[in-house]
This record gives C-alpha cells, sequence and structure tokens, in this order.
C-alpha cells in the first residue's frame, strides 16, 4: 500500500494542485469542513490540516479567511458532497469527488465527462469497494516501534506503516483519521506533515495503453476543469513521461 501512494500518487490520487481554480476549490472545501466540524482548527483537525495544506498550496490567507467568515455566519451556500463512480477508458476505474451547491447540474456535468471519452459512469459502490479509504499521514522520522504503540494506545486500527529515507509513511482507515491524527500530535508534538489527508487508494492497478493513454488523460482534463470536483482517483497505470 505504501508504495502505492508514494510512487503513483502524481498520477493517481489528488489533482488539486494542477487545478486552475485551486483557490475557489480550497475555499469551498474549507467552507464545508468548518461548517460541518467548527471554525477552529485546534478542535477540528480536519480543518487544521486542511488549511495547512491550503498554505502549502500557496493559498492567499484572504481566500482561507473568506471560507471561515463565511462557515461562522448564519447563511452561505449549502454545499453538499457527491461521489461519482465508473470505468474510464482503458476499464481502469475512477472516482470523482465533488462539493456541490446543485446536484443535478453536477450528475450532468459529470456523466458528461465520461460520455465524451467513451467511459461508462457507474451506480455508487460499483467501483470503490475496489479502493481503500485511508488516512494518510507521512513526516520526518525513524522509529516506527513508537508510531505504532503511540496509536495502538489510542485504539487506531492502523492498517500500515512505512518507514523510508528518514520519513514515516501510516495508513490508517478513514473514520479513524482524527483519532490517529490527535495520537500522532500528543505523543511526538507538533509534528510537521508532509501528507495528512484522506484518500481512496486502488487495491490494484490497470496498465493503460496505445489510444486509450489520450483518451484517459482527455477525462482526467475535463473532470479536473470542472468547478464542482474537488479530487479525482484511479486505477490507471499510465506510460510515464521517459516511456
Amino acid at each position: 500500500m505504501g508504495r502505492a501512494f508514494q510512487n503513483r500518487k502524481e498520477s493517481m490520487a489528488k489533482t488539486a494542485d494542477a487545478k486552475t481554480k485551486v483557490y475557489s476549490k480550497y475555499g469551498r472545501e474549507i467552507y464545508v469542513c468548518a461548517k460541518s466540524g467548527g471554525t477552529d482548527p485546534h478542535s477540528n483537525l480536519a480543518l487544521r490540516g486542511l488549511m495547512e495544506r491550503a498554505k502549502k498550496d500557496q493559498v492567499p490567507s484572504h481566500v482561507i479567511d473568506k471560507a471561515l467568515d463565511k462557515a461562522s455566519g448564519a447563511g452561505g451556500e449549502d454545499f453538499s458532497a457527491a461521489r461519482y463512480e465508473g470505468f474510464g477508458p482503458g476499464n481502469a476505474m475512477v472516482i470523482v469527488e465533488c462539493l456541490t451547491d446543485n446536484p443535478n447540474r453536477t450528475f450532468g456535468d459529470v456523466r458528461g465527462c465520461f460520455t465524451k471519452t467513451k467511459s461508462k459512469i457507474g451506480t455508487p459502490g460499483s467501483v470503490s469497494h475496489m479502493f481503500d479509504h485511508c488516512a494518510i499521514f507521512a513526516f520526518a522520522g525513524s522509529d516506527e516501534e513508537a508510531v505504532l504503540e503511540a496509536l495502538m494506545e489510542a485504539d487506531v486500527d492502523v492498517t500500515d506503516i512505512e518507514q523510508e529515507d528518514g520519513r514515516i509513511t501510516v495508513f490508517a482507515p478513514h473514520i479513524d483519521y482524527a483519532k490517529a491524527k490527535q495520537a500522532l500530535l500528543d505523543t511526538f508534538g507538533d509534528i510537521e506533515f508532509e501528507a495528512d489527508e484522506i484518500q481512496f487508494l486502488p487495491q490494484t492497478t490497470t496498465p493503460v495503453e496505445g489510444d486509450d493513454v489520450a483518451m484517459f488523460e482527455k477525462l482526467l482534463g475535463m473532470l479536473n476543469d470542472l468547478d464542482d470536483v474537488q479530487n479525482v482517483y484511479h486505477s490507471a497505470e499510465l506510460p510515464s513521461d521517459d516511456e
């Protein structure tokens, strides 16, 4: 699992860094996270991690502050989460996570991306059962046993721990995200996380070759251009640039 996360992260996992509208996407996600869990990042660990990622991606402070102000007010947009699943070119599995204020519009837009690239949108659960929904933390360190002990004492159901080149990567069920992060902070102090997120990681990968490569990349590009799309995950194993 660890190798899958490290080696294919750029091509298969979160694509927010490449989005042209990264500020608005972060703003929307921060708003929803703060609205549901509170605007205080000290008590809302998911919000804290999200704000830290936004700052690393050079999202201006005023964008973050505006989202928090909206969340603390009585009004504001009514965004809800939506997830769509299907099969892309080469039969690779695809999961699309959205935040939307109009589910009918968003479904139509996402379905259009699948249709125009000869892909098939499926029913809920059609491919997600072939992914692991993981909380992932990566940070500088070398003592795997101390990390495992801290997490086990906090009753975290650790999926995997990997130590390589002075970095420890922890994988846990997504429902244990807050518990795992709090245990790490309590035990090791104010860690600077290189990764602090929840992702879908495919249990197996699907080689995509020939004409399907360009078509699959077109599908990803079309999805990433949609304002409502936050993250795209897939099982495709695409040729590297130097191949």
